[in-house]
């Protein structure tokens, strides 16, 4: 899948979230269906800052013609590779202990999201013909190592925790995949509020 073709399955995903915002209530996007759980509001914060704050973070880092990035892996994990040649995340819940460093905050408002989630889409409007650039095999030779090259840029690789280095198309990629990945979630969360409040 190409740039464009990922910010366009990007932005109806995001336009779906946006669509079921406004049938949400702020207290039901607050409500956590047990006090380890994220709320539904929490899962939309944890997509607006993982996105934000690291998957374009990363991607841009290897963007970045001088930035040092410290040696980080060159190749994916076996679960990246299994992820990226699928295309998507695989369907099993993932859970990690709350924590200060990953669990999301819980949101002000329903602007509040709304508002972060278009910044997102702005953001990977703003970066897409970068990306697009620096993989565009027709209009650069890729096969050409050198400091700042398109061939540099392309391999240029950042680590993720549990997929392994990943270059800059592979983090925008990331990006809308979660977004989808995520939709599982708010399926069993606005489930599991109908089964406690209809």
């Amino acid at each position: 899948m190409n740039t464009k073709e990922t910010l366009r399955k990007f932005e109806d995903t995001v336009n779906g979230y946006i669509q079921e915002l406004e049938g949400f209530s702020l207290e039901q996007l607050l409500w956590k269906p047990a006090e380890d759980e994220w709320s539904l509001g929490q899962m939309h914060m944890h997509l607006i800052l993982s996105a934000q704050f690291m998957q374009l973070r990363n991607a841009a880092l290897c963007l970045a013609p001088n930035s040092d990035l410290g040696g980080s892996p060159t190749g994916k994990t076996e679960q990246g590779e299994k992820m990226f040649k699928e295309g998507s995340f695989p369907p099993e819940r993932v859970q990690v202990p709350p924590s200060p460093q990953y669990t999301p905050p819980q949101p002000e408002s329903k602007e509040q999201i709304v508002d972060g989630l278009r910044e997102t889409v702005n953001r990977m409007k703003e970066i897409e013909p970068v990306v697009a650039a620096a993989f565009d095999r027709d209009a650069q030779d890729l096969s050409e190592p050198g400091k700042g090259t398109a061939y540099e840029l392309a391999h240029n690789t950042v680590a993720h925790p549990r997929l392994g280095g990943l270059n800059a198309l592979e983090w925008f990629q990331l990006i809308e995949m979660h977004y989808r990945h995520h939709l599982l979630q708010k399926k069993r969360l606005v489930d599991a509020w109908r089964q406690a409040y209809v």
